[in-house]
């Protein structure tokens, strides 16, 4: 039980600190994380907290692909490090 909560843990401060990471690069990210935080959607409607968040990771998710696609070697040095650091805490 100690290890899973410490597993969730790690995964969510890592989908975390991507998402920060996001904020801080990407306009589109920004507004979207600034108008869920805030309440206020962009059209004023009453939109649910739910479909905001599934905008926002929407946006974040093109915004992950357009940055990998721009730094494509970065993107695939970064996958080689997941997949090496992944198999070393399998062993």
């Amino acid at each position: 039980m100690r290890q899973t909560t410490r597993s969730f843990v790690t995964s969510a401060a890592g989908i975390g600190a991507i998402l920060v990471g996001l904020v801080v690069i990407d306009p589109r990210v920004r507004e979207q994380a600034v108008a869920l935080a805030s309440g206020k959607g962009p059209t004023g409607e009453f939109v649910s907290v739910g479909q905001r968040a599934q905008e926002l990771g929407y946006v974040a998710l093109q915004a992950v692909r357009d940055q990998s696609i721009e730094h494509a070697p970065l993107t695939l040095f970064a996958l080689a490090a997941l997949v090496l650091f992944v198999l070393m805490l399998r062993t």
